[in-house]
């Protein structure tokens, strides 16, 4: 199964839906960037994807963005294909 790494903040309900997803398609661990901890990852993440919200979500080298786009990709079929890559 592909790597996948998750900025998040402690209280983000998106946040945990995002994670009760992946969960739900077989994810056994996800790579957690907490940006409430440490302000300079928020920075991070604001460089590489160009938005401010959390989560930002990467399965393997892939931006998938946020929850909406997570249940988006679900939807079409394409998480379990990216998952599996």
């Amino acid at each position: 199964m592909a790597h996948v790494k998750m900025y998040t903040t402690q209280v983000c309900p998106y946040c945990i839906r995002a994670k009760n997803l992946l969960k739900q398609r077989g994810v056994e661990a996800i790579e957690e960037v907490r940006v409430d901890l440490n302000p300079a990852e928020r920075q991070t993440m604001m460089q590489i994807t160009g938005r401010r919200t959390v989560p930002q979500i990467f399965i393997g080298d892939t931006h998938v963005g946020g929850c909406d786009d997570l249940i988006d990709l679900d939807q079409r079929g394409g998480l379990m294909p990216l998952l599996q890559s």
